[in-house]
């Protein structure tokens, strides 16, 4: 069975981590070395979460005496066991069925849907040379980088490592650099009218106030 050769499935990780990275690329096609950076940093995130899963899990391996002392009967080395949320809250729910299971995937699937919207409307742009101001960039500067973080928080909240959770505030502060980069670069390039939609859109928070009709507005004049 698989939980009785939960770990050291070396091709499990390579296989599953090639997955998720080329089905992002293939939702954002990178093109710019900032596109690239944000796919490397996703990557990075994914390879390393996908090694504690089926590969070598070293959060089970810190956690073993305390885990052992508290859950006597656990066997630490099955794939059930990787989910520590089901083993705090001594669920008897099959953790693939559990909502917080489900939640996770739900997550995942929302931020692959933000990244594919919002790179077709960026790519679209940029072959125009011109603003991407619809769709979701209507409601937000940066949605390319709210779909890489929901993705990873998705995968967080399904299988929460010491590494993981260390990677991801890193991970979100990185996304934050290279998103104040990207405004640098286009202020540099379309100027006060990238200066107006600042104003007009929030960067990562779509906040009630912000609309777009003055943004069309004043780039139509």
């Amino acid at each position: 069975m698989h939980d009785e050769s939960a770990y050291g499935l070396w091709i499990l990780v390579i296989l599953n981590s090639a997955i998720f990275i080329i089905f992002a690329f293939s939702f954002t096609k990178p093109k710019t070395i900032t596109d690239w950076r944000s796919l490397g940093v996703f990557s990075a995130f994914i390879l390393a979460l996908f090694t504690e899963m089926y590969g070598f899990p070293l959060t089970i391996y810190f956690l073993s005496g305390w885990l052992s002392e508290k859950f006597p009967d656990l066997n630490l080395l099955t794939h059930s066991s990787g989910h520590l949320w089901t083993v705090f809250l001594d669920t008897k729910i099959n953790p693939h069925f559990h909502p917080i299971h489900l939640a996770s995937n739900a997550l995942i699937i929302l931020g692959f849907v933000i990244l594919s919207a919002s790179w077709r409307i960026l790519h679209a742009a940029q072959s125009k040379h011109s603003l991407a101001t619809t769709g979701l960039y209507s409601k937000v500067r940066h949605p390319q980088y709210i779909g890489f973080i929901f993705i990873m928080f998705g995968f967080l909240v399904m299988w929460p490592t010491i590494l993981t959770l260390a990677m991801f505030p890193i991970l979100v502060f990185m996304y934050y650099k290279l998103a104040k980069s990207e405004e640098k670069k286009a202020i540099e390039e379309f100027g006060d009218e990238y200066k107006r939609y600042m104003q007009n859109v929030s960067a990562f928070i779509p906040k009630p106030k912000d609309r777009m009709k003055n943004v069309n507005k004043e780039t139509n004049e």
